[in-house]
């Protein structure tokens, strides 16, 4: 009632009030850890051989924008278009402005590193366009990020940053 008893009265005063849609993929979300980036296109020629390949240069770059809240990641899930998806196996605390790079490939994972391996050696992330979500251990959606490789990456490099 209280938007309608507004519009009325801006109507009445004859102002003009307009309402613009928000497109889908600016939704802003209520939660501390956002994707700051992803390096979508590992640099040279695509190889997912676990020995030999180079999926451990394609990541995603994971960040807690919160002023005083650490954040455990254990539970965390991040996912494609497609339903390719990783789940946050372990204990893997964010303090407050720390991030963790998820690569993929096979490693240790290292808190003081920031880093974490999804010990799968083929790649997630399609090089031409993709989707990326990360949800909450709770289901909830925390962040999500489209790109295009002709329209997000405008200097070729294979790396988009979504939050600074």
């Amino acid at each position: 009632m209280r938007i309608r008893s507004v519009l009325a009265a801006a109507a009445t005063a004859g102002t003009l009030v307009a309402v613009a849609a928000v497109p889908a993929q600016a939704t802003e979300y209520s939660s501390a850890l956002k994707l700051k980036g992803v390096q979508y296109d590992a640099p040279g020629r695509d190889s997912n051989s676990c020995s030999r390949g180079n999926t451990k240069d394609e990541y995603l770059t994971i960040k807690n924008y919160s002023r005083g809240t650490t954040v455990n990641l254990k539970g965390y899930v991040v996912k494609d278009a497609a339903g390719n998806r990783f789940t946050f196996p372990a204990n893997h605390y964010l303090e407050p402005g720390d991030y963790v790079k998820l690569r993929g490939g096979h490693g240790t994972d290292s808190d003081s590193g920031n880093v974490v391996y999804r010990q799968n050696c083929n790649f997630i992330w399609n090089n031409d366009k993709d989707t990326i979500y990360l949800y909450k251990p709770s289901g909830s959606r925390a962040d999500v990020h489209s790109y295009t490789k002709s329209g997000s990456d405008r200097d070729g490099n294979g790396y988009i940053s979504f939050h600074g």
